[in-house]
């Protein structure tokens, strides 16, 4: 199964492309660190055990149950032991994930066992341990810390994978290392790393973007805020003022450049719409043994409301859960939040972690601080009101499968699941429908970075760290972080598996949403536009075209769609009165009436195009209020431009788990996914 590279060659592609040495700015990323020398062969059997370096299963029998033998019957190790092997993770990991032990007591039985001790950090500090600031990432990624204790160094590993097993066999062959060896949960590792490497996990999470390639953060760079506010001015400018360009240009120069950038807009979006990707052959399931370590990420912020339904939906994925790694990152005042996900109950598969206070608070930011402490070899990133296919995650593995080791990136098809509750939820269900099922499909067939959407994003892991993971700083990092996979040298497809999520139904909730994505493109052009020729040389002419006829004409449409339709109120009104119109700003021109009836015809084709392939079409009606949803946006892109001039980082929150008229078309697959795990899920209880 050739699932993907190893993160060694993910690092050597993106030197590949990317250019380090075009400034100091740029300096190489610091390696992973050299673990001290260990006893010969027990090094190995350490490494082995972290699931994010292919290794394969341990074979012999599950010599890690023989410290439960009088703990459970035959019969349920034996079941153990059986399960160990159809899904190639240790059985003790099998009776961990089942609830039918936790990792403290099992963790309990094995030192009793083997004579390992177990550390429990109550006198251990950050002075005991070797590793520098830079190397604590390692620790959590690896679930292995090196301390010096009395003179001597001891490894500290928290048993995921086979290493309970390679243990069990180091006590029989060297059984005099084991007292440089002790054992920990991971919740008593994650903890222990919080409390002394806070300052250091916040920091990495907030600014490693803006330390290793600060040419492509939207961070704040150096210099007095005056100085800071004018540069925002003057990228903005740009985007913001082309439509009132100086007196030295005629008008009618100014008003056909926006015409010209409004067409190539609208031209690119209806080629792409247009280019049907190539269906890929359906694929052999993969057997569980095959299947590697997925990490699935959320980020919540006050949304205990959607807690319960959230990880019922988690809970339903057709994976098997003893490779499920599922972070669900919180915020350090959001007390009700985690008192939701506390009244679940114990969840193995399930950690809970809170984004340090450092830094920016962004959606990004907490994204950045779940991926220090991922498992798997795959990630996935889910927002609070999202219900994925259950089938999800293996139909992404299969678009990696078919797509080759430079696809970094795997977007699923977004759909709205309220979409009858307004009107604004109805015309964002068709903007949705377009824009998933029929434009962003076609963009990766033709090669072109995609601005990806915020949720549902399935990332490589090792890729994903590579290009330094998700800007903190950006508030729509989605769509930056497409087009920086792609200056690595890296691609993004997306395939056919939907993520149902709740729309804001209510003009202020859209609004505000709205206003933060315009004001994200902005930072995204502003920082990839940083240096034109080197984004042309590393992203390529598609690219380059992409990103300013999607990305900048996303919102130079918006801002400029008023200016075109009082140009043409001007005309009109100056044919009815015989006299100038004040609205007539630049003369108005058949290019002027072509941009303006191409955008809407376009906006309605592809619309309508995406209803279709939802089986929706009925719906299409409300793509006639188009004019009216086009006003709203530029509402959206002016607010935006005031925000990115003032307050470029303020992450405005959507409120989810509001409507009531959400679509439940997964239900029967859900059933059918819980059947096939084996063994049958718990149901969680509705107390939140």
């Amino acid at each position: 199964m050739a699932l993907g590279v190893h993160s060694e060659d993910s690092a050597g592609h993106a030197a590949r492309r990317f250019d380090r040495s075009a400034g100091p700015e740029h300096a190489p990323r610091p390696s992973v660190p050299r673990w001290p020398e260990f006893p010969a062969g027990v090094i190995r059997i350490l490494r082995s055990g972290n699931d994010n370096i292919p290794h394969r299963p341990e074979p012999g029998p599950a010599s890690e149950l023989d410290c439960l033998r009088r703990v459970f019957g035959a019969e349920v190790l034996a079941a153990a032991e059986a399960r160990s092997h159809d899904v190639a993770v240790g059985a003790d990991q099998v009776l961990i994930t089942q609830g039918r032990i936790g990792e403290a007591a099992y963790l309990d039985c094995l030192a009793a066992h083997t004579g390992i001790e177990i550390e429990i950090f109550t006198e251990t500090s950050r002075a005991d341990c070797p590793l520098t600031d830079s190397q604590f990432v390692y620790a959590a990624r690896h679930g292995i810390l090196p301390l010096r204790r009395d003179g001597h160094l001891t490894f500290v590993v928290a048993p995921r994978g086979f290493t309970a097993r390679r243990l069990c066999r180091l006590a029989d062959m060297y059984p005099s290392a084991l007292a440089r060896i002790r054992l920990c949960s991971h919740a008593d590792l994650d903890c222990f790393l919080m409390r002394e490497a806070a300052a250091i996990f916040g920091q990495s999470a907030a600014d490693a973007l803006k330390r290793e390639f600060p040419m492509l953060s939207a961070a704040p760079r150096a210099g007095r805020s005056a100085q800071r506010w004018w540069r925002r001015l003057a990228q903005t400018g740009l985007l913001a003022t082309l439509m009132m360009l100086p007196p030295a240009f005629p008008a009618e120069v100014g008003g056909n450049l926006l015409a010209f950038w409004f067409l190539a807009f609208i031209g690119l979006r209806l080629i792409a719409s247009a280019t049907r990707p190539e269906i890929p052959a359906k694929r052999r399931r993969l057997s569980d043994d095959s299947l590697p370590v997925y990490t699935v990420i959320i980020a919540l912020y006050r949304e205990a409301s959607s807690v319960v339904p959230l990880m019922r939906g988690l809970d339903a994925i057709d994976y098997p859960r003893e490779k499920l790694d599922i972070i669900v990152v919180t915020e350090l005042d959001d007390l009700a939040t985690r008192a939701a996900l506390a009244r679940l109950g114990p969840m193995p598969h399930v950690r809970v972690l809170t984004a340090p206070p450092s830094g920016p608070r962004t959606k990004p930011k907490a994204l950045n601080h779940a991926l220090a402490f991922a498992r798997g070899s795959f990630v996935a990133v889910f927002d609070a009101e999202d219900r994925p296919d259950p089938a999800q995650l293996r139909a992404a593995l299969d678009a990696f499968r078919v797509a080759g080791p430079d696809v970094a990136c795997a977007q699923a098809r977004l759909c709205i699941a309220n979409g009858t509750e307004s009107w604004l939820s109805r015309t964002f269900a068709a903007e949705y429908a377009g824009q998933f099922d029929v434009f962003l499909p076609g963009l990766a067939a033709l090669g072109a970075p995609l601005p990806l959407g915020g949720s549902s994003n399935h990332f490589r892991t090792s890729a994903l760290r590579g290009v330094g993971g998700w800007d903190a700083y950006n508030v729509t990092e989605d769509a930056d972080l497409g087009f920086r996979l792609a200056r690595f040298g890296y691609r993004s497809t997306t395939f056919s598996s939907t993520t149902r999520e709740e729309a804001p139904a209510r003009f202020g909730g859209w609004l505000r949403q709205r206003t933060r994505w315009m004001k994200g493109w902005m930072q995204t052009w502003s920082v990839h536009m940083r240096a034109p020729v080197r984004l042309w040389r590393e992203a390529g002419p598609a690219g380059f075209l992409t990103l300013n006829a999607i990305i900048g004409g996303n919102v130079l449409t918006a801002l400029t769609f008023p200016v075109l339709v009082a140009d043409l109120l001007g005309v009109l009104a100056n044919r009815v009165t015989g006299s100038v119109h004040w609205a007539a700003i630049t003369p108005i021109t058949p290019l002027h009436l072509t941009a303006i009836a191409a955008g809407l015809i376009s906006t309605v084709a592809i619309g309508l195009a995406g209803l279709a392939r939802r089986g929706h079409l009925r719906r299409g009606w409300i793509l006639a209020l188009t004019p009216l949803y086009w006003g709203c946006l530029s509402i959206a892109a002016w607010r935006a431009v005031y925000q990115f001039l003032t307050d470029p980082y303020r992450w405005e929150k959507t409120e989810h788990g509001l409507s009531r008229n959400i679509d439940e078309p997964f239900a029967a697959s859900r059933q059918r996914a819980a059947v096939r795990q084996r063994p049958p899920r718990r149901r969680l209880r509705d107390s939140a």
